[in-house]
Parts: structure tokens; C-alpha cells; sequence
């Protein structure tokens, strides 16, 4: 294949399509076949920049509009997601692998932060105390910071950047989205949609690239916040060099999530649900289930269930109608995880459903690896140390709740953690005890909405605020308070001493 043929994506830059100043360019490849279908630039310092301009030329203009007008905008881009849904979902099936049908769930968990988003005119109140003092009033304000980054993964190239932009430009923030540089295509249509939508040219902003345009988003003296989504090593090093450079910086890693089973509960149930959060999405979910905690004597018949479970998990092409499971994103990445598939082996864990070397006909060029199932896995093991990111499951026994509790409190990533169970003394005692930052209860993938706030503890977050909800409007406005008196003379001027209220 000449791949000098092959489409060279823009940037978006002040409100169009920008040819970049760069030379280095990287290859966007179809996972599901393995072949190279595009390239993406990789911008340079001189690229950052100018979309970073772009943004803060835009932002007094943008600042300035009322709340509602730019709730508007969001309304009518909300719209047009919803209109154009199938046809974005085939450009993340076509760069990451996903199915189809899990494309459109994350458009449409993406789509609820913008229905949130539109209620900025709310969300922007701030507090009022009349006669603080005589004739004093006191009040305060929430007002944008200025040019706002996001830097987001490549398993949700759609939610990941709406749990960010839709938030920020509502609040009055103008916005540079660094994709992942691995399915890149989505965050271009995304802009499309937010300029028919009606928005200002330059209050949304996308340049693609590595750590080059990383670093001269993190350096760049105009940008004031940066929220970032990715690996724990990558997610400590955004938080320090962002926060080194006067950012205001949330930034996201690592997970390593677990589902305690409880022998009270429902394993039909508990199953479906263990093998649709592990497997889900080639488990290329930051939220993926990856640890199984079967408590006493549940393991063996659970063991069993998830086993069938697993081997008749449907493997193929993310367009196809039977897929359950598509792709992984890369060959290197689908390398790592058959690596670590060998290493679980070598350890001494039972591999209980091999998927290394998954039959997808048509699509031997394909990154797929199979549903995968280990049982006997220690808390020594690489399996369960490391956050692997594919479609492996890991079967960890303890004899009772607090054994469970204690393991998952124990581990350095504290991102998510499910309970099955029928017990409401069990599920209290795990939403309490539990060290992590979102808790499911019979829930396998417990997700917050829209209105709640997304984040971990301990290595899966750095930084004092969560993305969305409410959090996500206190990290993208800064708080001002005002201390007002309109005296008739001046009679009422204080001195050199310290003012008092009284």
C-alpha cells in the first residue's frame, strides 16, 4: 500500500481546519484489520501555540456572553449528536474496535454531561448574604478561568472529551482537546458539530499529537487548567509538571477494579454482569472489571458459571452484528496483554479460558485477543498487580467480607469496586468500609451520571476535584467574593484599623 495516498487529518484551529507546521506524522490504523487507514500530525510547539491563541483571542468575547446564551449552543450540539449518533459511531469503531452498539453508549454517557452542561445558568449560582454588617452586603461569584486543556485516552475517544469541553466552554472557558493520537478522526467531527451548533471560532480548539504537544500545553503560559485521563505514570507526571507550571491540574489515572462476590448472591445475576464489565469493550475501560473476590464457598459454582460465560463470548470485527467483543487498539497493546496472559501461566494462577489466540475469520491481521479467565490468582501476581487493559479476568478467593475489603483497600489503585450480594448489612458495610472512589452495589460498572462527579483515590487520581458534575464546574470557574456598601457620604469610611461589620 503507497501510504502517501492516504488522508492526513488537519488540526481545528480558530474555528477550521489548519494544516499543521510539523513534519512527524503517525498512522491511525483499523484495528480490526490491522491495516493503516490514515495519517494524524503530530503537532509541534508552533501548532500548540496557535491553537492556544486561538482560544485566548476567543475568550473575553465567550467570557462575556451571558450563561444562557452559551447553554444554547450546547442545546443545539446536543441535538446534532444525537442526530449524527450512528454516523460518529462508526468513526470510534473504525479506530478503536469497539462494537457498534458500545460506541453509541459512550456517545450517549458523553451526551448526558452536555445535557448537564446546559444547565450552567444554575450550576453558575453563586451565595448571598444581605447585611453582613451595616449596610453590608456580601456575595460571591463563579467566573471562568480562560484557556482550558484536555489531554484524553484512546478507549473513549467520544465521553472522555464531553465529560470536559461541554462543562468548561459552558462556564465561559475557551478549549484545546489534545486526543489520543491512536483514533484521533471523532474529536475533528466534534468540532464540525460544535461550529454548526453555533459556536464562536477559536472557543474550540483540537491539536493532535505525542508528548511534544503535551509538553508545550503543560508549558504554554496562556493555558490556566488541564484535565487529563490516562495511565497512573502518565496521569502523576501531567499533575507535576502542570502544577510545577501554575495549572490548575486534575488528572486521572490507573485502575485496577474489583467485583466481590458474595455466596448470598444472585450468580446468574452476578455472571452476566462479571462477564459484560471485564469484557466489555476488550476491557478498555478505566472502569473495567479485572478482579473477581469470591467470598468462601461461592467460588467454585461461580467459577464454573463465569467459565461457560466466557467461552461463548463472541469475538469479531466491531461492525459486526454477533460481536460482543471487538479489537484491542494496537498489536503492541494486544502483545503486552498475551504477555501478561503468559506470565499469569508462569506464576502459578490456573488459566481456566485461554484467549490468546482467538479464530476471527477474515480478520487474521486483526489485534483481538479472547475472553480470558484465571482462577488462584495472589495479590503477588502480575495479573493482579498490573493494570492490564484487555479482556482478563482473575479470580482471587477470600474467606470472608473483610478479607475482601481489606485486598481491594490494600491495592494502590482505588478507582472503582462492585459488591453482589443480597445482604443489606454486607452492601452497607462495603459502601462504608471500601477505600475507593465510586462504589457499586450489584452494580458492575458503577459509573456516575452526569450530575455526580467521576474519580478516584490514591493513584487513580491526582489533583483535589473530580471531572463533571459539580466538581467539574468548581475546577473550570474560580471563586471571587465581593464585600459591597453604598454609603449616602462618607461618614461611614473606615480607618487604618482592621474593617469591622458590626
Amino acid at each position: 500500500m503507497d501510504l502517501t495516498t492516504l488522508e492526513r487529518l488537519p488540526l481545528w484551529i480558530g474555528g477550521r481546519a489548519a494544516d499543521p507546521t510539523t513534519t512527524r506524522y503517525g498512522e491511525v490504523t483499523n484495528p480490526a484489520t490491522g491495516e493503516v487507514i490514515r495519517h494524524v500530525p503530530f503537532a509541534n510547539a508552533a501548532d500548540v501555540d496557535a491553537a492556544v491563541q486561538a482560544a485566548a483571542k476567543a475568550f473575553p468575547t465567550w467570557r462575556a456572553a451571558p450563561p444562557l446564551r452559551r447553554a444554547r449552543v450546547l442545546m443545539r450540539f446536543r441535538e446534532l449528536l444525537d442526530t449524527h449518533k450512528k454516523d460518529l459511531a462508526r468513526v470510534v469503531t473504525q479506530e478503536h474496535g469497539k462494537t457498534l452498539v458500545d460506541a453509541e453508549g459512550s456517545l450517549t454517557r458523553g451526551l448526558e454531561v452536555v445535557e448537564f452542561a446546559a444547565g450552567i445558568p444554575h450550576l453558575l449560582k453563586g451565595e448571598y448574604s444581605d447585611a453582613v454588617g451595616t449596610d453590608v452586603d456580601s456575595y460571591s461569584l463563579r467566573q471562568p478561568l480562560g484557556v482550558c486543556v484536555g489531554i484524553t485516552p484512546f478507549n473513549f475517544p467520544a465521553m472522555v472529551p464531553m465529560w470536559m469541553f461541554p462543562l468548561a466552554i459552558a462556564c465561559g472557558n475557551t478549549f484545546v482537546l489534545k486526543p489520543s493520537e491512536r483514533d484521533p478522526t471523532l474529536s475533528l467531527r466534534l468540532a464540525e458539530l460544535l461550529q454548526e451548533a453555533g459556536l464562536p471560532d477559536g472557543v474550540f480548539n483540537v491539536v493532535h499529537g505525542d508528548k511534544e504537544a503535551v509538553d508545550a500545553l503543560l508549558r504554554h503560559p496562556l493555558v490556566r487548567a488541564v484535565s487529563f485521563v490516562g495511565s497512573t505514570p502518565i496521569a502523576r507526571y501531567i499533575y507535576e509538571t502542570g502544577a510545577a507550571n501554575g495549572k490548575r491540574v486534575q488528572a486521572l489515572g490507573g485502575a485496577k477494579n474489583h467485583a466481590v462476590v458474595m455466596p448470598d448472591a444472585d450468580l446468574a445475576f452476578a455472571t452476566e454482569a462479571i462477564i459484560g464489565a471485564g469484557y466489555g469493550s476488550a476491557g478498555e475501560r478505566c472502569m473495567a472489571i479485572s478482579a473477581i473476590v469470591a467470598v468462601g464457598d461461592v467460588a467454585d459454582p461461580l467459577i464454573t458459571k463465569l467459565a461457560e460465560r466466557a467461552r461463548r463470548v463472541s469475538v469479531g470485527p466491531g461492525d459486526a452484528d454477533d460481536a460482543e467483543m471487538g479489537p484491542v487498539i494496537t498489536c503492541a497493546a494486544r502483545d503486552r496483554i498475551v504477555g501478561l496472559i503468559d506470565r499469569g501461566v508462569a506464576e502459578g494462577a490456573r488459566l481456566v479460558v485461554d484467549g490468546r489466540r482467538p479464530a476471527v475469520s477474515g480478520h487474521d491481521a486483526g489485534f483481538f485477543v479472547g475472553a480470558t479467565l484465571f482462577d488462584n490468582v495472589t495479590s503477588d501476581m502480575a495479573i493482579y498487580r498490573e493494570e492490564i487493559f484487555g479482556p482478563v479476568l482473575s479470580v482471587v478467593r477470600v474467606p470472608s467480607l473483610t478479607d475482601a475489603v481489606a485486598l481491594i483497600n490494600a491495592n494502590p489503585y482505588a478507582n472503582g469496586a462492585a459488591i453482589f450480594t443480597r445482604s443489606g448489612h454486607a452492601a452497607r458495610r462495603f459502601q462504608q468500609d471500601v477505600e475507593i472512589g465510586m462504589a457499586g452495589i450489584n452494580v458492575p460498572i458503577p459509573v456516575p451520571m452526569a450530575f455526580y462527579s467521576f474519580g478516584g483515590w490514591r493513584n487513580s487520581l491526582f489533583g483535589d476535584l473530580n471531572v463533571h458534575g459539580t466538581d467539574g464546574v468548581r475546577f473550570y470557574t474560580k471563586l471571587k467574593t465581593v464585600t459591597s456598601r453604598w454609603p449616602d457620604d462618607g461618614s461611614a469610611a473606615p480607618g487604618f484599623h482592621m474593617p469591622l461589620m458590626g
